[in-house]
């Protein structure tokens, strides 16, 4: 079977920059997502604001970006229902970004296990840069919320929490971009991580949300 999925075909060069064709985009990405989860992966229409809005981050294009009310330099916070896409469309969007702008995706349980196991050593790779950076390395945290408390040598840490606050403080220093999944509401996360997060979250990420009554996809 012929494979039509082509990123090169979702753009056209004009004066030297990149003129993404949006009906492709959203061709490629439905094409993605059949070869990547499953044939009868489709776009539901009514996600197609969401999704147009994660197009206009990932291509920073900043026209578009202004006029949807998204700023360029903060991360995404992309929010919904289980089941909505939210973790499958944060990997599927990213052929669209600049290299230099590249992200890894980890699940917050994972980072909770890993320091359960290495304490905060773990934590290293998400809040601190080699001398080699000029910044931290772009990471999606996916699923914030599904990760317990985790005791290491007996002494409790919101994992997250800590991530996310010295993350902050790298974005101001030096424009380091976090993104993250969550099904957790603002009034959840405040109660899950503390005010002091919730009030950085608003400065950090640009907040895209699903409707409460997105269809589970899964």
């Amino acid at each position: 079977m012929q494979n039509h999925s082509n990123f090169q075909d979702t753009f056209k060069i004009v004066n030297n920059c990149k003129v993404y064709d949006p009906k492709k985009c959203f061709q490629f990405l439905e094409e993605q997502g059949k070869l990547r989860y499953s044939s009868n992966f489709k776009i539901d229409p009514k996600d197609i604001p969401i999704i147009y809005k994660l197009l206009i981050y990932a291509i920073q294009d900043n026209k578009n970006a202004f006029k949807l009310g998204i700023d360029l330099n903060k991360g995404l916070l992309l929010t919904g229902p289980i089941g909505c896409g939210k973790t499958s469309l944060m990997k599927l969007i990213k052929p669209f970004f600049h290299p230099k702008n590249d992200y890894k995706i980890t699940t917050t349980r994972y980072v909770s296990f890993e320091f359960a196991k290495s304490g905060y050593e773990s934590l290293a790779q998400y809040t601190l840069k080699t001398p080699q950076q000029n910044r931290l390395s772009g990471y999606c945290f996916d699923d914030l919320g599904a990760e317990q408390q985790i005791k290491h040598f007996g002494n409790d840490c919101n994992v997250m929490a800590e991530i996310l606050i010295t993350r902050y403080e790298h974005f101001i220093e030096n424009e380091a971009v976090t993104h993250i999944t969550t099904n957790l509401s603002a009034t959840e996360i405040e109660k899950a991580y503390g005010n002091r997060v919730r009030s950085r979250l608003r400065q950090m990420f640009n907040l895209i949300a699903f409707d409460r009554d997105a269809i589970d996809k899964r």
